[in-house]
């Protein structure tokens, strides 16, 4: 007990101070796509052609990129000759509806606060059941970091509950597989009302690498309603702290809106 005791003691406060200030990301980490049309040769669709699972499209010719099914596997990076597309270190990506998640090289339209009848039941105890819905694990594992010491989730209210009868809300990864279709409606239908439910990860957001297989249904909101989409394959815990404090009002409603992704960087 004495040696735990001070080994505790010789390692210090270990929790991130996220939100209050941020901590430096990896170097190989792909955050926030940045897209700069100006620099998009006429005719050119090197980066559409590349993309796996057709997040990047031309609109009009404007190059717009679907964040939902992005797997931020870098391909579209590599193959586009004039640097239209790269990613940033931003990990602030998760929106409140599908058409959110769609960028263009203009503002980036980050998640808002539930309403203010929602944040009294939800803002400061948020109980959540984790549904894996035919998922490979990788956005699980990433979620069950913010358990840790480093991220400490319960401080801010939140805490995930071993049954849907004691959540206020779903966090769902996976494609949802049509094994796990009834599954998914059966536990949403457990939860009392009212409640959230998060989508988190391409998977569940669109399908992910799975998107159009007949065996999954492309992402949770095809069998459930959704409140808070996360990108990402899989999120950085980061980014999945940073989606659920801002369904919760926990970061201030001038963070709400990066800007011009044409002239950010994102985080050092």
């Amino acid at each position: 007990m004495v040696k735990a005791f001070l080994e505790r003691l010789r390692q210090g406060h270990r929790t991130l101070p996220y939100p209050e200030s941020m901590p430096p990301m990896p170097e190989r980490f792909r955050g926030l796509p940045v897209l700069d049309p100006t620099k998009c040769p006429d005719g050119c669709r090197s980066c559409v052609e590349a993309c796996p699972t057709g997040a990047l499209r031309l609109d009009g010719g404007r190059l717009a990129l679907d964040l939902g099914r992005c797997l931020f596997c870098g391909e579209c990076e590599k193959a586009c000759p004039a640097g239209a597309v790269r990613f940033s270190a931003d990990h602030r990506m998760a929106a409140r509806t599908k058409e959110d998640l769609v960028i263009d090289g203009e503002t980036v339209r980050l998640a808002r606060a539930l309403d203010r009848q929602a944040l009294r039941l939800f803002g400061r105890s948020l109980k959540l059941r984790q549904v894996s819905a035919g998922g490979c694990n990788g956005c699980e594992v990433e979620v069950n970091v913010l358990n840790t010491v480093i991220f400490d989730l319960s401080r801010f209210g939140i805490q995930f509950v071993a049954s849907p009868r004691h959540a206020d809300g779903l966090l769902i990864t996976g494609p949802v597989t049509a094994n796990m279709q009834e599954a998914l409606r059966k536990t949403y239908e457990a939860v009392p009302s009212p409640r959230l439910v998060i989508a988190v990860g391409a998977c569940a957001i669109a399908g992910g690498p799975y998107i159009d297989h007949p065996q999954v249904v492309n992402g949770a909101d095809a069998v459930v309603p959704v409140d808070l989409y996360v990108p990402g394959c899989p999120p950085h815990p980061l980014t999945t702290l940073d989606a659920l404090l801002r369904l919760l009002g926990k970061i201030p409603e001038s963070d709400h809106r990066s800007p011009s992704p044409r002239r950010h960087e994102g985080h050092a």
